[in-house]
């Protein structure tokens, strides 16, 4: 009875494959990322995804082991890219309703690591997150200065830009041995004319994420200006005081930063 039962699950797959594939031919729409490697086997780990997105996991150092086939074939089959734009075109519909005051204080705070600019080539090596994090490994990557830009991240930076918003870029890498590379793998990338990007400086190592951005985020508060949108891939960057009107969660299910 079991093998009949497996059988059928399998059988109802294939079907739903036979399905997505026939529909997708006559749309032109891209198969949903499981037909790439996901399927009925990965519903465990889309349930993990869910709940680490929604912030229902307690801190976690890294994807289970189990997932890496899923989290993988999420990250480069396609719904991760439709995920990332689809937020996009919320924060553009919010952006829109805004109207700027002119007086140079209306502003949006961006992170940079997989908001502005892309490490998932990186993770791919490190199996999407599988890996334990690697502080010299991610360093000597950084480095090379060569993250692509996350497309509808830069086209929603330029479209501030154009809007009248002063733009930050608030990231925790390191001002002293990052600093300089990552303003011009940022250039690079068409991230140009934002206000400031602020990094962590020596006098903030040891400090959480939350607390080294709620410390930067008061700052701006302090100095006049208006934070109308927090954009980031972690909870950390949207978590603590002075967070903005409303913030911004990009999908990012390959690593943890409290």
């Amino acid at each position: 009875m079991i093998i009949i039962g497996e059988m059928v699950r399998r059988a109802r797959e294939i079907i739903s494959m036979i399905f997505f594939a026939v529909l997708s031919s006559a749309t032109g729409v891209t198969p949903p990322y499981w037909s790439r490697g996901g399927g009925a086997s990965c519903s465990p780990c889309l349930s993990w995804r869910l709940a680490a997105e929604t912030n229902n996991v307690e801190p976690w150092r890294t994807v289970p082991a189990h997932c890496f086939s899923c989290i993988g074939a999420y990250i480069t089959g396609g719904q991760y890219q439709h995920d990332v734009r689809f937020v996009v075109e919320q924060i553009m519909s919010y952006a829109e309703g805004i109207t700027v005051a002119g007086d140079g204080l209306d502003a949006w705070v961006l992170d940079v690591d997989d908001t502005c600019i892309s490490n998932v080539d990186y993770y791919k090596v490190k199996r999407y997150g599988c890996d334990p994090y690697d502080p010299p490994a991610f360093r000597s990557w950084a480095m090379e200065g060569a993250c692509p830009a996350i497309q509808p991240v830069a086209e929603l930076f330029t479209k501030l830009m154009k809007s009248g918003f002063k733009v930050f870029l608030v990231t925790g890498r390191d001002e002293e041995t990052l600093g300089q590379v990552t303003v011009e793998n940022l250039h690079r990338e068409g991230f140009i004319g934002y206000e400031r990007i602020i990094l962590r400086t020596a006098a903030e190592k040891g400090r959480s994420a939350v607390e080294f951005k709620t410390e930067i985020r008061r700052r701006l508060v302090e100095q006049g200006y208006r934070i109308w949108g927090n954009v980031g891939d972690q909870w950390s960057d949207l978590q603590g005081q002075f967070v903005g009107k409303r913030t911004f969660k990009l999908p990012n299910p390959m690593y943890f930063v409290p």
